[in-house]
């Protein structure tokens, strides 16, 4: 039967209808709606950012060009990019990021077995943020200096998988370290941070929380040794101590003991300093948690060159929420995807191919098995074949 269904069809259906009208009910979003419901909203949206489209006119034009073929996309009301601009200003934001929460959830399940570059049973959770630049023109609302507006994606990863299971937008103006207030904590599980989110008041829900963190510590931080512990300085680690703050503030918000951890990167030269609040981990590994969090850095430049979230179809505070949350669906679609089918490509590709062959009518699992040439590659991306 997927022989009879559309490459775009086959990749939407990897959503429950019933876990999207679910999310819709919620937020009362198909209200007095007669014609254009969420579910053709998302599908817009949707249809956009697997083929790399630049406005709402070029989704119209794409989709209205092929008038037969959309009702077994499942597209019900009429594609107007009026219409569609009106459903990406009013309809609620929240539908779409919980429908990626049920995605992500379901992409957890299916990665739950990966291997990470640590030997660890315990999950790992990387924390970052990106800014996305904005026009101040378009977005006042977005303003952060006098000449500039942007908006800050705040972003925890699972490790296992890279699948973002927690993702805030905020104005820039927010400091990174304020986030820690929104972030739910998961006993027994690992945090990997930054310098940018050393806040001791906040770092002490972590040992509330039986949670542990692996962060950066910041330069001229006071402390008084309690115990060192024996180092192997062929794997690059020069101290192990068990410290305590010193600053009278520092210890009233954080009244218990610290790990500092001294490493120097064997290959680049580079002196780093962490805190944890893990005790029985060795050193090395610590070391090699903080290393790990650079796939949150994959992840953000992975999102900005292959979907559409530096270009917004909107100026609204909603329409710009709901472009970036059926953006992460869309990523998240894509991870489902190569686990279910068991697929070695890499995401990129398999976005690119899809990108090319929404309108084809090959199976999925043989259409992304099939081996690219090189130069198929590189003429992948921003093209579209509408192929019967």
């Amino acid at each position: 039967m997927l022989a009879d269904k559309y490459v775009f069809s086959q990749l939407v259906q990897f959503i429950h209808p019933q876990q999207f009208q679910r999310c819709v009910h919620r937020y009362g979003g198909n209200y007095k709606v007669i014609s254009f419901a969420c579910w053709d909203q998302f599908l817009c949206m949707a249809f956009g950012q697997l083929t790399y489209r630049d406005s709402l006119r070029d989704i119209e034009t794409c989709l209205r060009s092929r008038p037969n073929q959309l009702y077994h996309l499942g597209f019900r009301g009429q594609i107007s990019h009026s219409t569609l601009a009106d459903a990406n200003r009013q309809r609620d934001w929240r539908i779409y990021h919980d429908l990626a929460q049920a995605l992500i959830q379901q992409a957890r399940r299916l990665y739950a077995n990966d291997e990470m570059a640590t030997a660890l049973d315990e999950t790992v959770y990387a924390l970052d943020s990106t800014t996305i630049d904005l026009c101040l023109k378009l977005f006042p609302w977005a303003r952060f200096r006098q000449a500039k507006a942007a908006v800050k994606l705040h972003t925890l990863m699972d490790l296992r998988g890279s699948i973002p299971v927690f993702i805030s937008i905020s104005d820039e103006k927010m400091a990174d370290v304020r986030v820690l207030d929104e972030l739910p904590l998961e006993a027994g599980a690992f945090y990997v941070m930054d310098r940018g989110y050393v806040d001791f008041r906040r770092l002490y829900r972590f040992v509330l929380a039986s949670a542990c963190f692996v962060t950066r510590s910041k330069k001229g931080l006071r402390f008084n040794r309690l115990a060192s512990r024996p180092v192997d300085p062929v794997t690059g680690v020069r101290s192990d101590q068990i410290v305590w703050l010193r600053n009278p503030s520092s210890v009233r918000h954080y009244p218990d003991k610290l790990r500092r951890v001294h490493y120097v990167d064997p290959a680049s030269g580079k002196s780093l300093v962490f805190l944890t609040n893990n005790f029985h981990l060795s050193p090395a590994v610590i070391a090699l948690l903080y290393k790990s969090r650079w796939q949150v850095e994959l992840f953000f430049k992975w999102i900005k060159q292959n979907l559409r979230i530096q270009h917004f179809l909107g100026d609204s505070d909603n329409a710009v929420k709901t472009q970036i949350w059926i953006a992460i669906c869309v990523y998240v679609l894509v991870a489902i995807v190569k686990k279910e089918l068991g697929l070695d490509k890499s995401l990129s590709s398999i976005l690119q191919i899809l990108s090319v062959n929404p309108f084809s009518k090959e199976p999925l699992a043989q259409l992304l098995a099939k081996p690219a040439s090189q130069n198929q590659e590189e003429h992948l991306r921003n093209q579209l074949i509408f192929n019967y």
